[in-house]
């Protein structure tokens, strides 16, 4: 999502003029409306990760940057396996969340869905912000946005021109390098990055990862109303995945090898300072080749096994942007995309047929009064297999004070499945005989797509008072069509080792689940170079007792970061998660929660400059708290007890950064 500078600076001019003048410096958002708004204007709860604290944290892996958002409940399952939602719930490849790149998906087609955050073609270095929508939000960025919106926007390659380059080793075999150079004369500029990544996942796993990353952005103008923005990216790894004594070797050790390739062309033309037109095309191809032998013995001794997968979408999107009347501004929109997969083990031969989304989209905002604000957006979906569904979202905000905004909306929101809930169909063969033995995957093509309609309130307030804002969400988010992995009678004929590998589908849950509850957000500044940041959620989870415990009850965050001057600087951060079983990992009769953990972050930083060179060290320590457990392989922890098989280990590193002018 990009504007040019006069959009911006005409988005500031129409806030009202009652403005306090702490609002001045407010951030204006695209990700709530794709409208831009003043932070505190914005109908709905947004939270604003800059670069500046994403540098602050010292994180090498930006969905640990994500447990700092109040609402957010991340773990790892192992060092290179992140499970991100927001509220929870997910299965074990969370979909319930749009995550974008420049308003470009990243979720992925390829059977499962969910994100790859570990396989992301993305650098940290290239992140200008990111805008995490918590909320229902289909009418801005499509079904995929079922809870909330996760938009991550790179920086401009005119930015920051140079080159840079960062180094960082440690404990468990960490070992990162980067490089990133930008520069280019109007009107094409250029920036090109590149890094890889090598640790040895978790202590006593078999979770190693190696990861390369490269990826160009290229910024065209071609006249003073017409510009390109052409970024083209790829990430390669290889990760060590599996349990050395799982059931059968359903699980066993292997190396996995991920590709992923996007490439991504935007045309952006203002006819005038108060209006846009948008048009987006991008290609995402992820290959994934995980495959291993499983036994039984002594009668089945190498069965083979795969997870192998290859998808492909392409997805066009127009989008025009105008401010008719003073007190009216508006957006709308058109997108079509089609994913294509290739999975034969999954589909047992029989690929899915490729899976079409076509969508319309706008959003309206009315300045009524100079204290009062309306937002109405809608979006028409249709997605292969379903039928086409209608989702609005309705805001109104009042501005009570200069400092002080009220805002309340419903929405509603239906969840794309992913093809392998529909259409998955495993079934592991001997191959000797031909039988097969297991089967635990059917097919169910007519799940319904889950539904979700959202009421929220909430208050933003900005206090002189420590140069101190809050941001307060009320939710009762309400679940229709939750689906749900449950066992099935074997089919005819049986596979041979039913008896203790039974089947299962995905089905529509009966009941719907009721997620209510409050969160927070709360920034302030209590001395010069100080800053506290608390992030805190409470949630009442109403559903059947297996559905509840995939959401934790509560999360909480405490940084503090601090200035010292002459470059010394230190970011720590507590982090606290309730209860949480992590997605369905589904075993019969079994149930599993990952307890309750607190950890503690930290990071220690020092700039300076060597000759004409400016130089920064840092020193970072992750996990610190006790030792303990986060999201658990459900299936390897009924085999192994209470005891968990998983759990985190400490990791120190130091980093090394320099920009060459």
């Amino acid at each position: 999502m990009k504007m040019t500078l006069a959009w911006l600076m005409t988005g500031m001019s129409a806030a009202h003029a009652t403005e306090s003048p702490y609002f001045e410096e407010m951030p204006l958002v695209l990700s709530a409306t794709r409208l831009p708004q003043p932070l505190h204007e914005v109908p709905g709860a947004v939270t604003v990760i800059d670069r500046e604290l994403i540098a602050a944290t010292g994180y090498r892996d930006l969905a640990r940057v994500l447990r700092l958002v109040a609402g957010m409940q991340v773990g790892q399952e192992r060092g290179h396996a992140q499970w991100v939602t927001y509220h929870g719930l997910s299965n074990d490849f969370p979909t319930e969340m749009q995550v974008l790149i420049d308003g470009r998906s990243v979720i992925t087609p390829s059977a499962f869905g969910g994100v790859d955050w570990s396989g992301l073609p993305l650098t940290l270095d290239e992140i200008d912000r990111i805008e995490i929508v918590r909320g229902t939000n289909p009418t801005s960025f499509g079904a995929n946005a079922f809870l909330g919106v996760i938009n991550i926007i790179t920086r401009h390659s005119a930015e920051a021109r140079g080159l840079r380059v960062g180094v960082r080793g440690g404990h468990d075999r960490v070992r990162d390098a980067e490089l990133t150079w930008s520069g280019g004369d109007a009107p094409l500029t250029l920036r090109a990055s590149a890094a890889t990544q090598r640790d040895g996942g978790f202590d006593g796993l078999h979770d190693s990862r190696r990861t390369d990353t490269f990826s160009l952005r290229g910024d065209l103008q071609l006249s003073p109303q017409d510009s390109l923005l052409l970024r083209a990216a790829t990430n390669h790894g290889r990760r060590s995945e599996g349990y050395a004594d799982s059931v059968f070797g359903n699980n066993g050790l292997r190396d996995s090898d991920n590709h992923s390739h996007t490439l991504h062309l935007q045309w952006q033309h203002n006819p005038s300072a108060d209006e846009e037109w948008l048009l987006n095309y991008y290609r995402n191809h992820e290959r994934i080749r995980d495959e291993w032998l499983a036994s039984a013995p002594p009668f089945f001794p190498a069965v083979p096994l795969n997870r192998n997968r290859d998808s492909v979408r392409d997805n066009f999107e127009l989008q025009h942007r105008s401010a008719p009347l003073a007190n009216l501004q508006l957006v709308w929109g058109a997108e079509a995309r089609r994913d294509d997969v290739d999975a034969p083990f999954l589909f047992y031969g029989d690929n899915p047929d490729p899976q079409y989304l076509y969508r319309l989209f706008g959003n309206v905002e009315w300045r009524a009064l100079d204290t009062l604000t309306f937002n109405l957006g809608a979006a028409h979906e249709k997605y292969s297999g379903a039928s086409a569904h209608f989702s609005p979202r309705l805001f109104a905000n009042w501005q009570a004070s200069p400092a002080d905004t009220l805002r309340m909306g419903f929405a509603r929101a239906y969840r794309q499945h992913n093809p392998f809930e529909r259409y998955g169909d495993i079934r592991a063969i001997d191959p000797a005989s031909g039988a097969v033995l297991v089967r635990p995957f059917l097919p169910n093509p007519n799940l319904k797509q889950p539904r979700i309609d959202t009421i929220e309130a909430g208050y933003f307030g900005r206090f002189d008072t420590w140069n101190t804002t809050l941001d307060v969400r009320v939710f009762n988010e309400h679940i229709h069509d939750f689906v749900v992995r449950v066992p099935q009678a074997d089919p005819s004929p049986a596979p041979l080792l039913s008896a203790f590998l039974g089947s299962t589908r995905y089905e529509n849950l009966g009941p719907a689940v009721r997620l209510r509850g409050i969160e927070y957000e709360l920034v302030t500044r209590p001395a010069g170079g100080t800053e506290l940041r608390l992030a805190h959620s409470l949630i009442d989870r109403r559903s059947n007792p297996d559905i509840e415990d995939r959401s934790a009850p509560y999360t909480t965050s405490l940084s503090w970061l601090q200035d010292y001057g002459r470059g010394w600087k230190s970011m720590l951060s507590v982090l606290r998660m309730g209860p949480l079983a992590g997605g369905d990992g589904y075993v019969p009769r079994y149930r599993y929660l990952a307890r309750p953990y607190t950890t503690l972050d930290a990071n220690l930083s020092y700039a300076t400059r060597i000759g004409r060179q400016a130089v920064q060290f840092a020193l970072t320590a992750l996990n610190l708290g006790a030792k303990h457990q986060e999201i658990a392989d459900r299936s390897q922890q009924a085999v192994s007890g209470d005891d968990p098989v998983n759990p985190v280990s400490r990791t120190v590193y130091l980093s090394v950064s320099m920009a060459l002018e």
